[in-house]
């Protein structure tokens, strides 16, 4: 073992196995095949110990001194540099995990209590709710620092709009931040919650002026609407197209997945239960244009998604059909409305029993007694009122006094 002073030279030249000192307990330590690092060898309350510095590669000569003068100081203090070293790393690591933003602690929440809920369904609206409303105000800053003024700046601005969903996002918020205190990643009063903090400074959900939830386009004008629909390019448009001559809610289009039209020969779209908002399997009859739309769909199919988002393997937003309606200039309008038209137009127009219109809403059967004897759901029916329901939104200005008259055969 050599006991002059290193140089780096030295360093780089060292090649055969052992240890080489540099003097007060700093050695470099050559491995059998080559790997070279840096040890500090001490004394502590009679006992000999040897602590790792670094690699070569990692730790320059300068470095390894510097370290090794440290832990020397702390040995005269009567203090372990190993122990010392792992009490600062843990502390460390304590640290970071204090600094997990919201949007980690909201996953981490719903990875924790999504199999107590219902279905599946229940976390992905968690999460969308979240990702739309919440996420782009504070999701990337650290859970700690969230104060009642973020959260009033994610939720006043849908307050009056939206009621029902400000009150859940606020409730997801404050539940994630309680889970945030639970875990020690804060601490203190939780900003996001209602009673004697948030009801000092919002009105009551159920005072909240009630603007129309679903504002809905008279189905007279669907025809005209449909047709400048068409004329917008985008998968936004063309989910949206898709919804309307479908008749379904927002959240089971944007989810739709290839798997879920099988062979689409059958021109049958299959809904699983846990998509479902109640809970049940759905079978959606397709039409022509329906079924073109599919075509446009598959020719950029990027994934399992029919209506693919921008980030892979994310849907679209639920705000991405609103934005089609606004650069339409119908913000009067709803995409969840279009049910309503849907259903106006069957029961005014159509001959199709009232249970068939049902039916092809996914409206559960509320009579108990009728429910229990239903077995079939009344696909066939289905069928044809949905291919009525397509032409009548394919063709073109139609008057409110001509009106096409679909026969339930």
């Amino acid at each position: 073992m050599a006991s002059e002073k290193l140089t780096v030279l030295k360093v780089l030249q060292a090649r055969t196995p052992g240890l080489l000192n540099d003097g007060k307990g700093l050695s470099l330590r050559i491995a059998g095949g080559g790997t070279k690092s840096w040890v500090f060898r001490f004394m502590l309350a009679g006992r000999a110990r040897e602590m790792g510095l670094g690699s070569v590669g990692d730790v320059t000569l300068a470095e390894a001194r510097d370290l090794a003068r440290d832990a020397r100081r702390l040995c005269k203090q009567g203090v372990d540099p190993i122990e010392a070293r792992r009490a600062q790393r843990a502390a460390q690591r304590v640290a970071r995990a204090k600094t997990m933003t919201f949007q980690e602690c909201a996953t981490a929440y719903i990875a924790a209590h999504q199999t107590g809920w219902k279905n599946k369904k229940h976390a992905r609206q968690w999460q969308q709710t979240l990702e739309d409303y919440v996420c782009p105000v504070f999701g990337s800053l650290p859970v700690l620092a969230i104060d009642t003024a973020l959260v009033m700046k994610a939720i006043e601005p849908i307050w009056t709009k939206k009621p029902e969903t400000a009150s859940r996002v606020r409730g997801r918020i404050e539940a994630i931040l309680d889970w945030a205190v639970a875990c020690g990643y804060r601490h203190g009063e939780n900003p996001g919650r209602w009673k004697g903090h948030l009801d000092n400074l919002l009105p009551k959900k159920s005072k909240v002026r009630r603007v129309e939830r679903h504002a809905a386009l008279p189905y007279p004008e669907i025809g005209n609407f449909m047709e400048a629909l068409r004329r917008q390019g985008g998968i936004s448009a063309r989910a949206l197209e898709f919804t309307i001559l479908t008749a379904m809610r927002t959240g089971e289009v944007l989810g739709a997945t290839w798997d879920e039209f099988g062979d689409l020969i059958q021109k049958t779209w299959t809904i699983s239960a846990e998509r479902m908002k109640g809970d049940r399997e759905h079978r959606v009859p397709l039409s022509k244009r329906a079924l073109e739309i599919l075509g446009e769909m598959q020719i950029i199919r990027q994934g399992k998604l029919v209506f693919p988002g921008y980030k892979a393997g994310r849907p679209l937003s639920h705000g991405a059909m609103l934005r089609v309606l606004d650069a339409m200039s119908r913000r009067n309008l709803t995409v969840h409305g279009f049910r309503s038209s849907f259903r106006d137009w069957s029961a005014e127009c159509t001959n199709f029993a009232p249970e068939v219109c049902e039916a092809a809403l996914a409206h559960a059967v509320k009579n108990k007694a009728e429910a229990a004897y239903r077995r079939g759901d009344l696909f066939e029916k289905r069928r044809q009122l949905m291919a009525s329901w397509a032409r009548y939104c394919t063709s073109q200005a139609i008057g409110a006094d001509v009106l096409p008259l679909a026969i339930a055969r």
